[in-house]
């Protein structure tokens, strides 16, 4: 593209459009779902997917952090035999480097549980409301001797 070319395209888009920011949204009047909840949807299958990947990264990433912590150490180690001022300086990064895995782990753990502990009350849920209706019908049924 030449220069030319550009400073056309910029004279054109500054003639068209405003300077002042603008939030792209859907106009009141446009229609919609014309549910004032919105239509999210969630499925079981994609929060299944996504505890899957919390666990499995929470497992190969403890794994493979450690194996970096230990010769992130032995490096530490080893230069401060030798005299080397880095040797401390990366000594304290690896203990550092614990608590950011542990924080980590903690998150990908809350994660795939909380997504578990979802799973398990919306069954309940579920069951509860299916079963509720039902009571409601017997105790009419007995109330009016049907």
């Amino acid at each position: 593209m030449a220069w030319a070319e550009w400073e056309q395209l910029k004279a054109e888009t500054a003639k068209g459009r405003s300077t002042h920011m603008r939030l792209n949204h859907l106009p009141a009047d446009s229609g919609g779902s014309g549910s004032s909840r919105g239509d999210l949807t969630v499925r079981q299958k994609d929060l299944a997917e996504i505890g899957s990947a919390a666990h499995e990264l929470f497992e190969d990433f403890d794994r493979y952090s450690d194996h970096a912590r230990l010769s992130s150490m032995k490096a530490a180690g080893g230069l401060k035999s030798e005299g080397f001022a880095l040797g401390a300086a990366l000594d304290h990064v690896a203990e550092h480097w614990v608590d950011q895995v542990q924080t980590l782990l903690d998150a990908c753990a809350h994660i795939s549980n909380h997504l578990r502990f979802t799973k398990n009350q919306h069954a309940a849920d579920e069951s509860y409301i299916a079963r509720r209706p039902a009571r409601g019908r017997n105790k009419r049924r007995r109330a009016t001797g049907g």
